[in-house]
């Protein structure tokens, strides 16, 4: 089972017995000052503060807690991180490791689906990276090729370590759903003095970041050079656009009779489009379920939705939209709709997170809440179903789980948010609800409800006697609340360290 590098102080101390002393066969130390590229004197120690909100009382943050990473130093005296390891930062600083010297930094790019961050000095002037290295990318790695992991010591002397590379294909980096280039390599890697972002070189330049270690099959994954590239390529005109995503799912057509049904009894390859996600770039070109992808940009897709890349072999053709393409590209997809030939144009765009109906991923901001008497309304998003632990998909509340797989209905019916009451704090204006939680919320006085906005605007309009309707999807179906009683518990709990009672943006 893979371990995120969030987990590999605990995985790889392990490990730390049994060279005690003394390096593995495969590690090299590389003094401090070697000429050209080197851990101490083109690697940057990171050190952040973060600070994430708090889903399931959304009103408050977590503790901050601290996190150690490396950075790969580039041109212009920028230091490239995962985005991972300044999630949620309040506060992050450069720190040199052979001297200790420190300054603050800022975030100049960032992509959490891409898991990248790309770090400066808060002061323009600082002259503290000047005599450091750059690196240079290398973009032509492949298997079988052998590549170095480079960590630095507490006294600041570097470690290499050689790792071979086995494959290229693709998978998630930090964002579930977001998939992209990966390298997956093969070797005993020993942990040093940090816990996340380890760059890897060959040659001297930087081939990639180290995600993961599964310290049992001795496999990494690497976020590759190319991805690194496109990311900073996009940062270069002051306007970062992101990775294209295509906006459908699709099966695979290996069985005979699935492939009688689709018409593709003479067709070579092709896979199934299974959902079209609205508003996609997909369903804007006119893709529709049901049909078949049997070419993108001219490049056969086989039945199990691979193409035959120059380099890497067989990919998945995912790489195709988001590592090859940027936003803004047209490709060409050859479809089978009924049994008959069409082809589309399929213009790229990227969806912002917020533009779902349910956020896929929600950093750097609070989730949206309001309190009415007591009654927390939220609204849903994957990292509130998150907030249940790893085991979430059977453990968060079965019906918002269920939702977050299924949101067309909901889509359908015109609601750009899903609001659902989370919970029932006990006070005066909520007796008999305490119960309630986990619930949507369809109505508020005759109103529809399609974003927490709504909802507020509702509460603030008038009642019938004094009572606000509330209209659920699922039992009890309706409840109702006194107005003048839940505004006066919402000036009591202000006193009772819930610093406020709404975020609507």
């Amino acid at each position: 089972m893979k371990n995120s590098f969030r987990l590999l102080a605990s995985t790889l101390l392990l490990t730390l017995a049994l060279v005690t002393g003394s390096l593995s066969a495969q590690e090299k130390t590389q003094p401090a000052g070697a000429e050209g590229p080197s851990p101490s004197n083109s690697l940057v120690r990171v050190n952040a503060t973060l600070q994430a909100y708090n889903f399931l009382r959304p009103w408050e943050k977590g503790n901050p807690t601290p996190r150690r990473g490396l950075g790969a130093l580039l041109s212009g005296g920028r230091v490239l991180v995962t985005a991972e390891l300044v999630v949620n930062s309040t506060y992050i600083e450069l720190e040199l490791p052979t001297t200790g010297e420190k300054t603050p930094a800022r975030i100049v790019g960032l992509d959490y689906e891409a898991n990248l961050a790309l770090l400066a000095p808060v002061d323009e002037k600082s002259q503290m990276l000047a005599k450091m290295v750059p690196f240079e990318l290398d973009l032509s790695v492949k298997a079988p090729d052998t590549i170095s992991v480079w960590q630095v010591e507490d006294n600041g002397d570097g470690v290499s370590t050689d790792l071979d590379v086995l494959r290229a294909t693709v998978g998630e980096y930090f964002v579930s759903g977001s998939i992209l280039l990966v390298y997956q390599v093969k070797g005993s890697l020993q942990y040093r003095a940090n816990s996340f972002t380890l760059p890897a070189v060959r040659n001297n330049k930087l081939v990639g970041l180290l995600l993961s270690y599964d310290s049992k099959e001795l496999t990494s994954s690497l976020l590759p050079a190319p991805i690194i590239q496109h990311f900073l390529d996009d940062l270069k005109d002051g306007k970062y656009d992101g990775f294209p995503s295509i906006g459908l799912g699709f099966a695979q057509t290996l069985d005979d009779q699935f492939r009688k049904f689709t018409g593709l009894e003479q067709v070579k390859g092709g896979v199934f489009v299974r959902n079209v996600a609205k508003e996609g770039s997909a369903a804007k070109a006119g893709i529709e379920e049901g049909d078949v992808i049997v070419k993108i940009a001219s490049k056969e897709i086989d039945s199990r939705g691979n193409y035959a890349h120059p380099i890497y072999g067989k990919l998945n053709f995912s790489h195709l939209v988001r590592g090859d393409a940027k936003v803004g590209d047209t490709l060409k997809f050859d479809l089978i709709r009924k049994g008959k030939p069409l082809t589309v144009d399929v213009k790229l765009e990227r969806r912002e997170p917020g533009s779902y109906l349910i956020d896929p991923y929600m950093f750097d901001r609070g989730p949206r809440y309001l309190i009415f008497g007591g009654l927390i309304f939220q609204e849903l998003t994957r990292p509130y179903l998150e907030s249940w632990g790893k085991d979430w998909p059977t453990r968060a509340p079965f019906n918002l789980v269920y939702s977050n797989a299924n949101p067309e209905k909901y889509e359908q019916q015109g609601r750009e948010k899903l609001v659902f009451l989370s919970q029932v704090l006990r006070t005066p204006a909520t007796l008999g609800y305490e119960n309630l939680n986990s619930v949507v919320v369809d109505k508020v006085d005759g109103k529809p409800i399609k974003t927490l906005a709504d909802l507020a605007d509702a509460l603030n309009g008038v009642t019938l006697n004094g009572l606000h309707k509330i209209e659920l999807e699922d039992y009890p179906r309706l409840i109702w609340v006194h107005d003048g009683v839940s505004r006066k518990v919402n000036d009591q709990l202000l006193g009772y360290g819930i610093g406020s009672l709404t975020r609507l943006e």
